[in-house]
């Protein structure tokens, strides 16, 4: 197993450096696959595992699935089918441009692309198509199976084709499904099973539930002259086109304000404030240095629309500095505002019907009524003279109207709900400010657990409640957070960085507060690494704004997948935390507690790692590509499975250290695979 694990991760570093290069489809990779089949065998007979059924199940398993991976190999057939409406077709191509005959012919009647509401950003692909007679209906995580055969939607054209993805594996998969079967009912009965050496290691574990309560923010006035901040918040109600999706204006404001100068807020003015000063009151806002820069792109650190308007002829390319292109993209943002290209506020239906969002200097559609084309045109030379005399109450109604307008134009607005969860959502997400404060607070009580574990004392116990209550309410502040995104963007989310950290995160602090009573250095731990996972989900801006769901990710199995999977890394960080407590103190009772952590830890990221190879089998027809992500996943599921078997590591300073090392694994299979080896679950 250590050669395996060896050969799966240099394949991953050298297919990235050689794409050219298939690692796993050598004929000796084959070889290597077969010895680990036949060492399960083994270990079956000499073990007499049939004595324990749970062992049992888990050792037959690995054959069973490499079996499956073999059959799937050797008798399945992949590739793809173009159709043209109204033409039927039969020939699939495959990867290596060979083709071959399906037994019948399928012909596409209908393509469809299905929208989000109020946009045009892809919801879904539909293919209507007919086989033999029988019309179906293909469409994203909706596959066709007819006559052993699956069909996928792959792609589509400009002239109504549609490529469609086609799969025939008669016997791989419901080999590999039953290996999956075996696994997960044999890693489950090893947790159940009353002798089991996990629940004879779980005796006297206590578990401790918390209460969670809310958190609030404040903020601080000041600066340039802008809206009153009740007008502006009248103008942050009304719905604009942002990103492909129908929002509050506010979301708009926020993403704007924090581009533009790093925060949400600034000088206590709200993102509305900020973007209504540019709009409104430009030849003031053009001096104020609320722009922030590279040092060296301006000898400043914060610039003014003036000072960049130097940057104006200079148009970014790859060879252009880092520091500059992004100067050149903030002011270029705020052009777009000025222009009027991105304040999409107006939906209007052309002469079929079809409803666009539109900007007020933008190419209105021919039959727009005359009065109707007047209050485009003229919305904000309006709204300007209405702010000159100081008539803020008459801007307001404008605002109100303007929303009313919005909601009158036959285009399907988002709900009350929707609009209050992300009004508040962009009210509690405003900086980095959170996560500083978690990273401190935890460095400070880390740093204090150690020194009392060194010194064999018991935690203070002011210290000990201030750290539950902190991990007990950033953990409820964080679930709000999570239920706020799912409530506004209508499905979980866990298909981003941010979105996998923030769970992370929630994952390890109630982690922490479960096993409080058992794990000293547990809630320090947690406090600091909820903190380093909130940093790294904001490293590409804080708190993104929420966005359309790709129609390949729209599945119920994506969030069991990433629920799971993260449930499984948390356990695991508290397996290194205890691993280095272990080294440190020398204490017995670690071993003991990594290794319950371990059983549960090891099952879930089995669990995760079955669920992912299910959806990526039913949303494009291959349950195992050996992408990095999936090869690097199967590598840390090997290794934390090594310290289960009783006549490994039995020293407890190597079982220590190999429990905080194995952690390496973890961090490459999120980090280096999202930011080195690429491949199709990267984070970009």
């Amino acid at each position: 197993m250590v050669l395996v694990v060896i050969v799966l991760a240099a394949g991953t570093i050298v297919e990235r450096l050689n794409p050219d290069i298939h690692i796993y489809s050598q004929w000796w990779f084959a070889v290597l696959m077969a010895m680990v089949a036949v060492a399960a065998i083994v270990g079956i007979v000499q073990n007499r595992m049939w004595r324990r059924p749970s062992a049992l199940l888990v050792h037959a398993a690995v054959p069973v699935i490499l079996l499956g991976g073999a059959l799937t190999t050797w008798t399945g057939r992949h590739g793809s089918i173009l159709l043209e409406p109204g033409k039927p077709n039969h020939v699939v191509t495959n990867t290596d441009g060979m083709s071959w005959n399906l037994p019948f012919y399928i012909e596409l009647k209908e393509f469809e692309v299905a929208s989000y509401a109020g946009t045009h950003t892809p919801m879904d692909f539909k293919s209507r198509v007919e086989i033999e007679g029988q019309e179906y209906t293909i469409s994203m995580n909706n596959i066709l199976r007819f006559d052993g055969y699956r069909f996928y939607q792959e792609d589509y054209g400009e002239d109504g084709s549609s490529t469609l993805s086609v799969a025939h594996d008669p016997w791989g998969i419901a080999v590999t499904y039953c290996g999956y079967a075996m696994l997960l009912l044999g890693l489950l009965g090893l947790l159940v099973s009353p002798r089991g050496r996990f629940r004879q290691l779980l005796k006297g574990v206590a578990v401790m539930a918390a209460i969670m309560l809310p958190l609030a923010a404040t903020a601080t006035p000041s600066h340039p002259q802008t809206l009153p901040r009740d007008a502006a918040d009248r103008m942050g109600r009304m719905m604009v086109l942002y990103k492909g999706r129908v929002c509050p204006l506010q979301t708009y404001a926020k993403d704007f304000t924090t581009k533009l100068t790093g925060n949400a807020t600034y000088h206590g003015l709200s993102a509305e404030q900020v973007l209504s000063g540019y709009l409104f009151y430009y030849d003031q806002w053009a001096d104020e240095p609320a722009i922030k820069v590279k040092e060296e792109v301006m000898g400043t650190r914060r610039a003014s629309m003036r000072q960049l308007l130097l940057l104006d002829t200079v148009r970014p390319a790859p060879s252009t500095p880092k520091g500059l292109r992004e100067a050149v993209e903030r002011y270029n943002l705020v052009k777009g505002l000025l222009s009027g290209r991105s304040l999409k506020l107006f939906p209007i239906a052309d002469s079929v019907g079809i409803i666009g969002w539109y900007g007020q200097n933008d190419d209105l559609p021919m039959n727009i009524a005359d009065d109707e084309y007047l209050f485009v045109r003229r919305w904000q030379n309006y709204c300007q003279e209405l702010i000159i005399t100081g008539s803020m109450d008459d801007l307001c109604r404008v605002f109100d109207k303007t929303a009313e307008y919005q909601r009158k134009s036959g285009v399907t607005m988002p709900g009350t709900t929707q609009v209050n969860a992300e009004r508040l959502y962009n009210a509690l997400t405003t900086g980095r400010w959170l996560a500083m404060s978690s990273v401190t607070l935890g460095l400070l009580a880390f740093a204090y657990a150690m020194v009392c574990e060194g010194r064999r004392r018991k935690t203070a116990r002011w210290v000990r409640t201030a750290s539950v209550a902190w991990v007990a309410l950033l953990s409820a502040f964080l679930i709000l957070i999570f239920v706020l995104r799912w409530v506004v963007g209508g499905h979980a989310p866990m298909a981003g960085g941010f979105d996998s950290m923030n769970l992370m995160a929630i994952a390890i602090g109630i982690v922490g507060l479960l096993f409080l009573h058992r794990y000293n250095i547990g809630l320090p731990a947690a406090m600091l690494t909820m903190g380093f996972c909130l940093l790294v989900a904001m490293m590409s801006g804080s708190n993104p704004p929420v966005t359309n769901l790709m129609p390949v990710l729209n599945s119920p199995l994506l969030t069991m997948h990433v629920a799971v999977i993260m449930c499984s890394y948390a356990l695991l960080f508290f397996v290194m935390m205890g691993g280095a407590a272990g080294l440190i103190t020398g204490n017995e009772r670690y071993r003991r507690l990594n290794l319950v952590l371990l059983y549960p830890a090891v099952t879930l990221l089995a669990a995760g790692i079955i669920i992912g190879a299910v959806w990526a089998n039913i949303s494009w027809g291959s349950y195992w590509s050996w992408d990095p992500k999936e090869v690097w996943a199967l590598i840390t599921l090997i290794i934390y499975a090594l310290p289960l078997h009783e006549g490994l590591l039995r020293r407890q300073h190597a079982f220590h250290l190999y429990c905080l090392l194995a952690f390496l694994s973890v961090v490459i299979t999120y980090f280096g695979v999202n930011f080195l080896l690429g491949g199709m679950h990267a984070y970009n």
